[in-house]
């Protein structure tokens, strides 16, 4: 059986706005094993990002027990054991694209760093654009190169909010394809977060998430 690497059991999620109480996340209990491939589906404002923000250890659970029995304490999993792609890439404008691939690596202590950029680059096709700016890339090189930071430490689970979310149709497929392609014969887990059906059914797994509950459901894989 694999590794267990995220358990939640019936975490919620509640905050203050206005005076008003808001449950952005309704009591839910699920697992993340390593090799998973889960897509995160619901409506834009249905409580996907605050999910995987906990899930990430990002934010901080008002009840309930989340833990990482795979990968150790809340605050050692990342950015060694986690990688997270938000819907913007937010590269850093001033730096080349391997300089921003090298960021984690060096707060993570990686003493070759470059190398380890160079390959994250070459494993989603994006060698040639090492010495780019920011500002020199299209849509989807920015979020492959984002993707690829996020993939550079290796890391046993991959967190990625509406990474399609900004490109069109053609592009996301694209972006899709590299991210799925280059964690072949991994055991890393991943979790795509997308209100794109299309995204979802190249999933293994999906879950629904509506209204802050959720939903575990799974579904045939789909090319």
């Amino acid at each position: 059986m694999p590794d267990i690497l995220v358990e939640g059991k019936v975490v919620t999620r509640r905050f203050s706005q206005g005076g008003s109480d808001i449950c952005a996340l309704q009591p839910a209990s699920f697992e993340i094993r390593a090799g998973d491939r889960i897509a995160l589906l619901g409506r834009s404002g249905s409580g996907k990002s605050t999910l995987l923000h906990l899930i990430a250890g990002l934010d901080t659970p008002t009840g309930g027990l989340l833990r990482w029995p795979a990968l150790g304490p809340h605050d050692a999993i990342r950015p060694g054991f986690v990688g997270i792609v938000f819907q913007a890439p937010s590269l850093i404008p001033t730096l080349s694209v391997v300089e921003n691939i090298e960021v984690p690596l060096r707060i993570a202590g990686d003493f070759s760093p470059r190398s380890q950029a160079l390959k994250a680059l070459e494993s989603l096709g994006l060698a040639g654009i090492a010495d780019k700016v920011p500002d020199e890339l299209s849509g989807g090189q920015a979020q492959r190169v984002a993707l690829a930071r996020a993939m550079a430490l290796q890391p046993r689970l991959i967190l990625a909010d509406e990474p399609t979310g900004q490109l069109d149709q053609s592009i996301a497929r694209q972006t899709v394809d590299a991210l799925l392609y280059s964690l072949e014969g991994s055991d890393a887990a991943l979790v795509v977060a997308t209100h794109d059906p299309s995204v979802a059914r190249r999933m293994k797994t999906t879950w629904l998430m509506d209204h802050g509950q959720l939903q575990l459901s799974a579904v045939a894989e789909s090319t």
